[in-house]
C-alpha cells in the first residue's frame, strides 16, 4: 500500500472505523529519509495513536536503527515488513523475499525488538512458494523473540496478487500461536470478513486495496460483526463530500502540483462504483489545478445525485 496509505488516507480511514492504521513502506536506510518523500512517509503530525510505522529491509542493524529513529520520531508501534511482494522490494533481499532466509529473519527480528521499548508487529505472506510455505515456522519464531503480534497475507511470495488468497496457512499460524493474528489478502467486505474470521480463528482482519475508493469498509465490517446487519452503501451525497474533503487534504498535504497528480488515482478508484465511464474520468485526469479538481467533482456529483432523482 505505499503510495497509499499517506496520511490523509490513515486519518480517513481512522475517522470511519479502522481500529489501527500503518504507514506506508519505509526503508531502513536512514541515509535514504532525506527526501520530500520519506520526509512526507514519515509524516505524523497531528495523528491519533497509536502510531504504526512500517520498515523494510535485509540487513538487521539498519533495520535495528529505523526501529530506533522512527521511534524517536514519535513511532509507537514499529511493523517489520515480510510481506511485500513487489520486485523492486524483494531484488533488495527485504519484504517478503526475507521469508527466505530464516536465520536472517532470526537476526532481524532479534535486532529489532532489543533496539526499541515498543511493540513490534510482524507482516508476511504464507511464504515464498506454494511448496515453501513456512509462515507457522517463522510466526513461533517471532512469538519466542518479542514480536507482540502478526498479520498473514494469505498467499506466497511467488504468487504475487494473483489467484485467490488461502486462508488454511493463516488457520495453523493462528493454532500455532499465543499473540494476535490478523488475516489478510482478498477481504473486501463485511461477508467476507466474518467468513475469513470464522476460518482462521484470528484476532481480527487487516484490509488492503479493498479499501481504496471505500474507506467505509472499516464501520461496514464492525457494525456486521457487531450486530449481523449490514449497512446500506453510503448515499451519493455522503461519497460526494467525503471524496471532496480527501482531495483537498491531498491538495495541503503535498502541494498545489504533486496533491492534484496523486488525487487522481483516489479519484478513480472512488468513482470506480459509479458507472463513470473512462472518457469523463480522462477529462479529470487532464486537469492540474486543485480548484479545478474540486469545481470538477462538484459538478460529476450534482449531476449523479440529479440523475438518481430524476430515475426515483
Amino acid at each position: 500500500m505505499a503510495g497509499v496509505t499517506d496520511r490523509p488516507f490513515r486519518t480517513l480511514c481512522r475517522e470511519l472505523g479502522a481500529g489501527l492504521v500503518v504507514s506506508e513502506m519505509v526503508t531502513s536506510d536512514t541515509r535514504l529519509w532525506d527526501t520530500a518523500k520519506s520526509r512526507q512517509r514519515l509524516d505524523h503530525d497531528g495523528e491519533a495513536g497509536p502510531i504504526s510505522v512500517q520498515i523494510a529491509g535485509g540487513d538487521a542493524q539498519m533495520m535495528a536503527e529505523a526501529a530506533r529513529a522512527n521511534v524517536a520520531g514519535g513511532a509507537q508501534i514499529i511493523d517489520i515488513n515480510m510481506g511485500c511482494p513487489a520486485k523492486k522490494v524483494c531484488n533488495k533481499a527485504a519484504g517478503s523475499a526475507l521469508m527466505r532466509d530464516e536465520p536472517l529473519v532470526r537476526e532481524i527480528l532479534e535486532a529489532v525488538v532489543a533496539a526499541v521499548d515498543v511493540p513490534v508487529t510482524l507482516k508476511t505472506r504464507t511464504g515464498w512458494a506454494p511448496d515453501q510455505r513456512n509462515a507457522v515456522r517463522i510466526a513461533r519464531m517471532a512469538e519466542d523473540i518479542g514480536i507482540q503480534a502478526l498479520a498473514v497475507h494469505g498467499r506466497t511470495r511467488a504468487d504475487a496478487y494473483r489467484g485467490d488468497a488461502e486462508y488454511d496457512t493463516i488457520a495453523a499460524v493462528k493454532a500455532a500461536v499465543s499473540i494476535p493474528v490478523l488475516a489478510n489478502g482478498d477481504i473486501d467486505g463485511p461477508l467476507k470478513a466474518a467468513e475469513v474470521l470464522r476460518y482462521t480463528g484470528a484476532d481480527g482482519v487487516m484490509i488492503g486495496r479493498a479499501a481504496q475508493g471505500n474507506p467505509w469498509i472499516f464501520a461496514a465490517i464492525n457494525d456486521y460483526l457487531a450486530t449481523g446487519e449490514l449497512r446500506p452503501a453510503p448515499e451519493l451525497n455522503v461519497v460526494a463530500q467525503t471524496l471532496h474533503d480527501h482531495v483537498q487534504e491531498l491538495h495541503r498535504f503535498y502541494g498545489d502540483y504533486l496533491g492534484a497528480r496523486i488525487a487522481r488515482k483516489h479519484v478513480g478508484w472512488y468513482l470506480k462504483d459509479q458507472q463513470v465511464d473512462r472518457p469523463t474520468l480522462k477529462a479529470f485526469n487532464a486537469l492540474e489545478q486543485p480548484t479545478a479538481q474540486l469545481q470538477w467533482l462538484n459538478q460529476l456529483f450534482d449531476r449523479l445525485i440529479s440523475l438518481k432523482e430524476t430515475a426515483a
